[in-house]
């Protein structure tokens, strides 16, 4: 039987960002006292784990023991070493193109989710993210000065067919804008 706090732990595995007790309690159509008692059953059955739940306010989010920093540091180094995959190529040709994107319109470029791949991304100092001025619930993703200062460019303009490339992105992302105002009328 699946409990209460099996989905919040996959909810929090799922988005793989903190979210608030009050994001959970509407996606999971449930009080915040039940959310709250969830999330202390589950931080027990997480004790003996390398998962940890971590707190920070009201937000919450999965992370990994602080025990097995080592372990995520020397993986951290081999990670930075090794070449980008293809998918975190296509992910950071569209944040270099258009220099300030959210996750769901990469997501929607690329049609698979991006979420891991960002976070690769941002680990290695590719990519900055910051909340978003027009919904603080959702963040932009940007080219590093690091990734500029490598790839030799000193603005985006200069990278290839710029403006082609990014009037290309720009056209589907319109798309996918008149797409969710169908939805919601």
């Amino acid at each position: 039987m699946i409990n209460l706090e099996n989905k919040i732990e996959a909810v929090l595995f799922w988005k793989g960002e903190p979210m608030s007790r009050k994001k959970l309690a509407d996606i999971l159509k449930t009080s915040p006292d039940e959310i709250n008692e969830g999330i202390e059953k589950l931080k027990g059955n997480l004790a003996e784990r390398g998962i940890i739940l971590q707190e920070l306010g009201s937000e919450i989010t999965l992370g990994t023991m602080p025990e097995l920093s080592k372990l995520f540091e020397d993986l951290q180094k081999e990670e930075l070493n090794k070449e980008l995959s293809k998918a975190s190529l296509e992910t950071l040709s569209i944040v270099l193109y258009k220099n300030g994107v959210s996750r769901a319109e990469i997501d929607y470029i690329r049609g698979v989710n991006s979420s891991f791949t960002l976070r690769a991304l941002s680990v290695r100092g590719l990519v900055e993210k910051s909340v978003d001025t027009k919904d603080n619930r959702r963040y932009i993703y940007k080219p590093s000065f690091e990734l500029l200062s490598f790839m030799g460019v000193k603005s985006i303009e200069e990278l290839p067919d710029f403006t082609e490339v990014a009037n290309s992105m720009n056209a589907a992302v319109k798309t996918l804008e008149e797409e969710s105002q169908k939805k919601e009328v």
